[in-house]
């Protein structure tokens, strides 16, 4: 969209990529705890529209939308962790159930079921699962760099992988991260695998989830948030 002058319509796009902005908005939220407002993220997220709209070049050969996805995206994760919006208490319960998680892998030799991590640690099955859905957000800036690509759309991973240039160490160690992630995501159990593949793959909501297993949105959200503990656990070793 351009003026009379040739010159981009600002007020025209930022109308246009409103709707983007609310998306992006509503799919990050449903990673957060309660305490986080939705309209909070949305008028971040208009910002870094407006930061978008001033710094995009046609000639990168990005498409606008992509450009602005990212600083969008960016924007809110940025007011995310400046504001420190996770609760101690939150922090602690991840950590808990991360310990638990560990502890159980080593003593089984397998992924732990959910009544197994509740017994782990010392609580009823409907306590645990209250507590994974206390926790969401903790795994947010976790799996979001991991997940989103950079302004040609390439991976976090393949970001660093690039810019570990002529160092072959630094290249393989990388690639190592790459495939230790991808081979923890292939041992979820299949209930959080199909979660994650559908959020993070699909761009599915959590209604949307919920409507396919047949299960409520929150039970949704308590599998997300078992599936990161799991990686996070994994992961620690790279």
């Amino acid at each position: 969209m351009y003026t009379s002058h040739g010159q981009l319509n600002r007020d025209a796009l930022i109308r246009q990529h409103a709707p983007l902005v609310r998306r992006i908005a509503h799919h990050m939220l449903a990673k957060l705890p309660p305490s986080v407002e939705l309209d909070d993220l949305i008028q971040v997220g208009m910002i870094g529209l407006a930061d978008a709209l001033s710094r995009f070049e046609a000639s990168q050969g990005v498409q606008f939308e992509t450009f602005a996805s990212q600083r969008i995206r960016g924007a809110m994760l940025d007011e995310l962790r400046d504001n420190d919006w996770l609760s101690r208490g939150a922090r602690k319960g991840q950590k808990d159930i991360e310990t638990a998680i560990h502890r159980l892998e080593q003593e089984l030799g397998r992924p732990p079921k959910e009544s197994e991590i509740a017994q782990a640690m010392d609580m009823e099955l409907a306590e645990y699962q209250a507590l994974l859905g206390r926790v969401r957000g903790t795994q947010l800036l976790y799996l979001e760099d991991m997940n989103q690509g950079g302004e040609e759309g390439e991976s976090f991973l393949e970001r660093h992988v690039a810019d570990a240039g002529a160092d072959p160490f630094a290249q393989l160690r990388d690639q190592r991260l790459r495939q230790a992630l991808v081979q923890a995501i292939e041992n979820l159990p299949e209930r959080e695998k199909y979660v994650m593949a559908m959020y993070y793959e699909h761009d599915m909501n959590l209604k949307e989830i919920a409507a396919v297993l047949e299960v409520t949105e929150s039970r949704v959200s308590q599998l997300h948030s078992q599936a990161i503990a799991r990686l996070r656990t994994k992961m620690r070793a790279h």
